[in-house]
């Protein structure tokens, strides 16, 4: 009879010990372990000294020999996932979405079940198949009747019946959209072998269990297990598939770090549920760029994909209010206009607050130190507040003289000219430092309306003619806030 064995895991970073421990050693988390218990194989053959068992699976050959072909990719029919994925899902990917409660995954993983699912079974060959959908087939080409498979959702959260509600309401219903309701990972296993599907879908991993161990659903050592199953039924030949994971409180991913490294691609949603608008980022693709994200809007029918995002995130901005500074961030190979918006008021605290929604707080503080020294902004007895509309998230340097700007705008109460955007990494000097990609910034705000630019003065004589903004270089804060606050001057 196979012995078990009692192990204290903690479930943040998978540290174990062989008891209970108050405090993580590894990541000083507290209150964190749980007890699992294994069962340990202790089988003669297991046990005896030196019985190592050697299977050789092949041989190690040059790099020079190793094929070089490239990837076919499965469209999703969104095109905004399809950016952040790359280009497509590769056969046999394991994808993990990620994102608060509410934001949108099981809805986006609805409709790409759906698409997947229409898109497939268009074709009636292997030819009409690659050629009119682009869709590569996961079966051998020698068995036509079988190339077009359903697409497979299983959930252990909601009922079948929820499932057919939400997709109802997205028009995501088709009679080769599969849904089934388990959690028992064999099963899972059993059910993908069985319906050979073009696309899983498991909403969601926490709530996967094997039965071969005695911890709970969602421990350390069943998401660990059952992540670990599901990659090498999608990488020995099996569909690409997508895991739905929990965030927790503190905005990770529930579960052990091992899990993101365990899959081929992290997804993280982004941005509030009260905003209208969501962000896809990849944090992790071993098949395509991590700098890419999508944009996409929550309405009644599901997610949709904004087609202009930078006129999207400026529709309601208030062009002559004070504390409000237009910015060009780049996100992957696209240029994206933002609004930083700023209050700055008296604070009748000892200690003022600072808060910064979308960018570094850190940040922030920095630029406000700056401000007072190399400016003479009196900043020590305000409250300031900073917030990128839209629920974006920026994490480049380069809005650094449109937030110090915004920040000066409230506190002076001169608007910002609303025609203008400016751009430019700010140092602890008070200097306007270079950024990346300026022409094509510039070329996006053109397009949107912009007439003038304050960018550093170390570019502007890099630039090339006709561009469509009326160029002013600045070298120090104090110049730029000259030329953005008052425009007659600059």
């Amino acid at each position: 009879m196979p012995k078990t064995q009692t192990r204290f895991v903690c479930q943040t970073c998978a540290y174990e010990s062989p008891r209970w421990l108050g405090r993580c050693p590894e990541c000083d988390g507290w209150n964190s372990f749980v007890e699992e218990i294994r069962i340990v194989d202790k089988s003669p053959i297991a046990a005896r000294s030196g019985a190592l068992q050697v299977t050789v699976a092949g041989r190690p050959i040059p790099i020079t020999e190793v094929s070089s072909t490239a990837l076919d990719r499965m469209p999703t029919g969104i095109g905004e996932l399809d950016r952040v994925l790359g280009g497509g899902i590769v056969p046999g990917a394991l994808v993990l979405v990620g994102g608060d409660p509410g934001i949108g995954k099981s809805t986006l993983m609805t409709q790409v079940a759906h698409a997947v699912s229409v898109g497939v079974w268009k074709c009636g060959s292997v030819e009409e198949h690659m050629i009119s959908t682009s869709i590569p087939p996961h079966l051998d080409t020698s068995t036509p009747p079988h190339i077009c498979t359903s697409t497979l959702y299983i959930s252990g959260e909601e009922s079948a019946e929820q499932i057919r509600l939400r997709a109802e309401r997205l028009g995501a219903q088709s009679d080769h959209f599969l849904v089934v309701n388990e959690t028992e990972v064999n099963t899972i296993l059993h059910h993908i072998e069985t319906e050979q599907p073009s696309l899983v879908v498991i909403d969601s991993i926490q709530t996967a269990y094997d039965p071969s161990l005695e911890s709970a659903p969602g421990t350390v050592s069943q998401v660990r297990n059952c992540a670990a199953a599901l990659a090498r039924a999608a990488k020995n030949g099996g569909p690409p598939i997508f895991l739905i994971g929990h965030v927790t409180k503190e905005g990770s991913l529930a579960g052990p770090r091992v899990l993101e490294h365990m899959v081929d691609t992290v997804l993280y949603f982004e941005g509030d549920r009260s905003h209208a608008y969501r962000i896809l980022r990849a944090v992790k693709n071993r098949f395509g760029s991590t700098d890419e994200i999508g944009i996409f809007q929550m309405r009644e029918d599901g997610l949709c994909e904004v087609e202009n995002p930078s006129a999207a995130l400026l529709a309601e901005r208030t062009p002559e209010a004070s504390g409000s500074a237009v910015a060009s961030t780049i996100e992957g190979t696209r240029p994206l206009l933002v609004e930083i918006q700023a209050l700055v008021a008296r604070s009748f605290l000892a200690n003022p607050r600072r808060t910064a929604t979308g960018i570094d707080l850190n940040r922030l503080h920095m630029l406000l130190a700056v401000l007072e020294k190399r400016v003479g902004l009196k900043l020590a007895d305000q409250d300031v507040f900073v917030n990128v509309a839209g629920g974006v998230r920026i994490i480049e340097p380069a809005t650094d003289l449109a937030v110090a700007m915004a920040v000066a705008s409230n506190f002076r109460e001169q608007p910002v000219d609303p025609h203008t955007i400016l751009l430019g990494e700010v140092g602890l000097g008070g200097e306007i430092r270079s950024v990346s990609q300026t022409e094509r910034r510039l070329r996006e705000a053109a397009r949107l309306g912009f007439t003038r630019a304050v960018i550093p003065r170390h570019q502007a004589s890099r630039l090339s003619n006709g561009i469509g903004v009326e160029v002013i270089p600045v070298t120090n804060v104090l110049e730029a806030m000259k030329a953005a606050l008052n425009p007659a001057r600059g």
